[in-house]
């Protein structure tokens, strides 16, 4: 192990018994064994040490909470504690998650992520709430907090003010991906959330309306972006308005196809887009197949470079 990795774990344990009299050569000594003589893995050895100081200590378990932190400071593979307010929620798209979305305080936002394994309350956009030993992890640049079976959620009776990320935008970038909760589907007839199988989250069984809608993933090559098509963006781009949908389903006794369908016309197509960007989420105000006039870029490429 490289020396400024062991450090690092030696300076991490020691910022959680510092306050109880523990040292820092105490931690070395007893890491070094565990690592060096008794290979063990680095995970497992973390764990061992934290635990033996417990007992030593005569510490709780829940006295050890990871010290409070705000969101432009969280790094992945740390468990941190931290207040914030849900700013989004958006649809899971897997069973094994139970709520995801956008949360914020006033350094910045980052998304969430509820496992349905943790079985927590169900929180609520525009509440704010105190995140407990919550796990961070990094994916193509960006941070999530992971909330698990070993966290703590809290309502708080704070107004958190969340450092707004709002503009209107013009991007270019290939459509990478859509997600689960597009295509053809039906929303209840009173709060709008999508429903399955005539059944609504808050509302139980409910009446249902038929909307067109696509949820997708767009990469210009510098970051991404979560992206919203309307029933309007979809027929300008793919000619399946909500009428050739349910057409299409009609015909082959099967909404799904609705989504096939759009996904051979959009995914790793090239998009212009005019919207508003309202942190990462993209709502398309007017979108179009990007087809860029090569000899014009090139012929203003020369220009350029003859200047």
């Amino acid at each position: 192990m490289a020396d400024d990795r062991f450090q690092a774990i030696v300076e991490e344990i020691y910022e959680k018994f510092k306050i109880y009299g523990v040292t820092r050569k105490e931690i070395e000594s007893r890491l070094k064994l565990l690592l060096y003589e008794f290979k063990v893995p680095e995970e497992e050895a973390k764990k061992t040490i934290i635990n033996g100081l417990r007992k030593n200590y005569n510490i709780a378990k829940s006295d050890l909470k990871p010290p409070l932190t705000k969101i432009s400071e969280i790094e992945p593979n740390k468990w941190v504690s931290l207040k914030a307010k849900v700013i989004q929620l958006w649809e899971p798209n897997s069973p094994a998650i139970a709520q995801t979305g956008l949360i914020g305080d006033e350094t910045g936002t980052a998304r969430f992520v509820v496992w349905a394994k943790a079985n927590k309350k169900r929180l609520e956009e525009g509440k704010c709430y105190l995140f407990e030993r919550v796990v961070i992890d990094e994916f193509m640049g960006l941070k999530s907090v992971k909330v698990t079976s070993a966290s703590e959620v809290k309502e708080i009776n704070e107004n958190i003010e969340v450092k707004e990320e709002k503009a209107e935008v013009e991007v270019v970038g290939a459509l990478i991906a859509i997600q689960q909760n597009s295509g053809l589907l039906q929303s209840c007839k009173i709060c709008g959330r999508v429903v399955k199988a005539g059944v609504c989250i808050e509302h139980g069984k409910v009446e249902t309306n038929d909307i067109l809608r696509t949820r997708c993933v767009l990469d210009d090559g510098e970051r991404i972006y979560d992206l919203i098509l309307n029933e309007d963006n979809i027929k300008a781009l793919t000619g399946i308005g909500l009428k050739e949908a349910r057409k299409l389903a009609e015909e082959h006794l099967d909404r799904g196809i609705v989504l096939l369908e759009i996904k051979k016309k959009l995914l790793g197509r090239y998009l212009r887009v005019q919207g508003e960007l309202r942190f990462r989420s993209l709502t398309a105000n007017k979108v179009e197949f990007y087809r860029p006039k090569i000899l014009e870029e090139v012929e203003k490429v020369l220009r350029e470079a003859e200047a």
